[in-house]
């Protein structure tokens, strides 16, 4: 037998539905939201769908996001699947607790580390000939694997299996002898790129958002959905050396929106999802002088309660969340946004909100990047709901321009050698296209079409900036390579689903024409 309940959720109404019994919700979760959600709302490709990671999402928008899709992410709409007793029931079950949540902490972390080649044992000498400044790693979601790519000669190297779902960006350490990659379901996995293997491996959350690799190579910090935490680990071979709860001074708990390297700062700086808090890191032995607010934790797992651990963090109360931030080339400033498009300005030096910025849609500021024009810096960021770039003025933090698109982006990429600006329109029926922008005109001067009917996405430069990769995310997809000037297609190799592609020397040298 069926339960009868009067739900508010549906219309703004009040309506009544029918909903499935316990067993035949189970049975609509694992047909349609286990493959990505996880059989245990975990998280696997998507995210942990617990009461503890919903906080910022009422119900009523939970329903709309089953039926309608949501926008920036690969949530499909399910309004042509599910009925509305049946969306009703899948909200029911993803706010109801699960009985018990795994705990994952020092110790868990510690017993799922592998190490495969103690750091130091493999040789120093690459097996491949090629320049290291100018490779690159392509990720291939269709299948689970990266291809080690000549930025030279545009041939693959090698192609490794990844961990499933990986989630943000690989990080280049050591002149691009390492490279660490994080999966969705918390696994940090570190290759050795010279000798072509995987040397560590360990778990650093259940669901992890992404990671980041300290500039002077020391340590891996990544940010966690669930468990609320930072986890730090030591980068030789990825043993857990601490792991931060994201809690404020109240003991409300967060995720972690995002974590970032700070080079010139020798800090990691991480936005909280669900209090309204930037944290900066050091990573130095000991906290920068002249700073105040810095905070040591201590080892209470030890039981040493009195002994001093290193990484003080330093709280920034903010005004409200950031689901997403850039942050400026001279790293004393990040720019940041909530879903609803209200964006702001935090000054670390300052500790504290130093301007509003008002950003129409949903800028996607984590691919910003930034140029000189007419004398000044600005900051361009694409747009997840709205066909739009958006030129900002980094010292006025006010809006130059809104170049239309013809849709919704979600990358954008350029090179300090190059005089344009690519990106996306990944969102929307206009997906095969890629728009090339004139940096100092700001028009759109040329719409390139990869390959029609098929989803057109992040580009990369080369090292001299003289050619630009695009990727076709489609599992019978390919990199496509152009002349970065004429436009003209040079080379098109087939891929699965190949989404970023990670340069060493553009992201070593944190070039202003990508993400960091």
């Amino acid at each position: 037998m069926k339960r009868i309940v009067t739900s508010l959720l549906l219309l703004g109404a009040s309506s009544t539905l029918t909903l499935a019994e316990p067993t035949e919700t189970a049975a609509l979760y694992k047909q349609h939201c286990a493959e990505c959600h996880g059989n245990d709302r975990l998280g696997l490709m998507g995210p942990a769908l617990l009461p503890q990671n919903l906080k910022r999402l009422k119900q009523k928008s939970a329903f709309s996001v089953i039926q309608n899709g949501r926008t920036a992410t690969q949530m499909p709409a399910f309004k042509e699947k599910l009925q509305p007793d049946q969306i009703q029931a899948l909200v029911e079950l993803v706010y109801t607790p699960l009985k018990e949540i795994p705990t994952w902490g020092m110790k868990e972390i510690k017993a799922s580390q592998l190490v495969y080649h103690p750091h130091g044992t493999l040789p120093d000498k690459p097996l491949f000939d090629a320049e290291i400044d100018n490779l690159f790693m392509v990720v291939e979601l269709g299948d689970h694997h990266a291809t080690l790519l000549n930025g030279n000669t545009f041939e693959p190297i090698f192609r490794l299996p990844t961990r499933f779902a990986l989630h943000g960006g690989p990080k280049w350490a050591e002149g691009g002898r390492y490279i660490y990659f994080a999966s969705r379901d918390g696994w940090i996995s570190k290759f050795d790129v010279f000798n072509l293997k995987y040397v560590a491996e360990v778990r650093a959350g259940i669901n992890t958002r992404n990671l980041a690799v300290s500039h002077d190579g020391r340590y891996v910090i990544a940010a966690n959905y669930l468990p609320h935490t930072l986890t730090i680990l030591d980068a030789r071979d990825l043993t857990p050396l601490k792991v931060i709860k994201a809690k404020d001074d109240k003991g409300n708990s967060s995720r972690v929106s995002a974590v970032y390297t700070a080079d010139p700062r020798n800090s990691f700086v991480a936005a909280m999802k669900d209090i309204p808090e930037v944290w900066e890191i050091s990573y130095l032995d000991e906290p920068p002088a002249g700073f105040s607010g810095w905070v040591h934790d201590y080892n209470k797992e030890s039981g040493d309660a009195h002994k001093e651990e290193p990484f003080a963090v330093r709280r920034i109360q903010i005004k409200d969340y950031l689901d997403d931030f850039f942050m400026t080339q001279e790293y004393d400033r990040i720019i940041g946004t909530t879903r609803n498009g209200q964006g702001q300005v935090v000054d670390l030096d300052l500790k504290r909100s130093v301007a509003n910025v008002t950003l129409p849609g949903m800028p996607h500021l984590s691919s910003g990047i930034t140029w000189n024009y007419q004398g000044r810096t600005v900051l361009a960021t694409p747009n997840i709901k709205e066909g739009q770039v958006t030129i900002i003025d980094t010292k006025t933090w006010e809006i130059i321009k809104q170049i239309k698109t013809e849709g919704p982006g979600f990358f954008m990429r350029s090179h300090e050698k190059s005089p344009y600006a690519w990106v996306d329109v990944f969102f929307g029926p206009n997906k095969d296209l890629m728009h090339v922008i004139d940096k100092q005109t700001l028009e759109i001067v040329k719409t390139l079409k990869p390959a029609p009917g098929k989803t057109s996405a992040h580009v990369e430069f080369t090292k001299d900036g003289k050619y630009a990769l695009v990727s076709i995310w489609d599992d019978d997809g390919a990199v496509v390579v152009y002349d970065a000037n004429t436009f003209e297609e040079i080379k098109r190799l087939p891929m699965k689903k190949p989404s970023g592609k990670y340069n060493v020397h553009n992201k070593l040298t944190r070039s202003a024409g990508t993400s960091h």
